[in-house]
């Protein structure tokens, strides 16, 4: 294992710096070297953290870290650092990406078969049920890995879908994997880990807050091809996931619904601004292309 990706576990899962200066960090230097003057840590935070301490505080928790991550293998834990090839191609391309990753599961999904993310709201109606559904299952039977946030409503629907079908599907989480949320979803997120993959950018202690959400959501649609909506209000996260998407170069997709249907104001408004409406998987497989993103080194 190298300096660098030595340095974003240790720092990562001791929390000695905020996961978005330890990225902007890794982009500025990506061997994490302490030796540059003036240190990119010292210029990206504007003299407010200073390096020695940081450095010292590293090397202090270093010699910790082989013991930390033999604890995590023993719990089905992989920790990947952006450092690492394991990294997804997909998920490296956006703005900003999780320094580290935290994953329990078939890690191989991380490189494996196109993806596609399904969210909604968390009281999705009848028809809400039977839309995602049908399109998880009718997606999955088509090959695409199904990736959503293991949230009540249809996050959580489109997993089970999926699995049903026999498909493949990634949850990411917010929080660490010792404090899945919501609870109901526990057996479920208990399954995911043992046949599926589940996924945080928190290490595993880390008690979910209210602002870890709308982050998992940038990591949802960072992995996936598009975002389907199926099910939200006008002001809701699902619409965070669709407009962090755009902002990714991902295809944003909605299901239409009644106009009387509070729950249709979302993917009603996403279709007005330019989304594509969904009435069937066929209307998502024959827009999105096969397609590969590349990395591109920051400037």
């Amino acid at each position: 294992m190298d300096q660098a990706s030595r340095c974003l576990m240790v720092c990562s899962i001791n929390q000695i710096i905020s996961p978005s200066l330890l990225l902007k960090w890794w982009k500025a230097d990506h061997s994490l070297s302490f030796l540059p003057h003036p240190h990119p840590l010292t210029v990206l935070s504007e003299g407010k953290t200073a390096p020695e301490a940081i450095f010292r505080e590293i090397e202090r928790k270093d010699p910790e870290l082989d013991e930390v991550l033999s604890d995590y293998r023993r719990e089905g834990i992989t920790v990947i650092p952006i450092s690492s090839s394991c990294y997804p191609t997909w998920l490296k391309a956006i703005y900003d990406p999780p320094a580290v990753l935290y994953a329990k599961g078939n890690t191989l999904l991380l490189e494996k078969g196109r993806k596609i993310g399904i969210v909604g709201t968390r009281k999705p109606t009848e028809d809400g049920i039977k839309a995602v559904g049908h399109l998880s299952a009718e997606l999955s039977k088509k090959g695409w890995v199904i990736v959503s946030g293991l949230a009540s409503g249809i996050d959580g629907l489109s997993h089970k879908a999926s699995i049903r079908a026999k498909g493949l599907t990634i949850g990411v989480i917010a929080g660490g994997f010792h404090h899945i949320y919501p609870r109901e979803n526990l057996l479920l997120a208990e399954y995911m880990a043992e046949h599926h993959l589940l996924l945080s950018e928190h290490p595993p202690e880390t008690k979910p807050k209210k602002w870890h959400f709308p982050m998992r959501n940038r990591i949802i649609s960072g992995l996936s091809e598009g975002i389907v909506v199926v099910q939200g209000k006008e002001k809701s996260g699902s619409l965070i996931t669709a407009y962090q998407a755009l902002d990714q170069g991902r295809e944003v997709f909605a299901v239409p619904g009644s106009i009387f249907n509070p729950y249709s104001g979302g993917p009603i408004k996403l279709i007005q601004e330019g989304a594509k409406a969904v009435l069937c998987a066929e209307d998502i497989d024959g827009e999105l292309t096969a397609r590969c993103v590349q990395y591109t080194e920051p400037f």
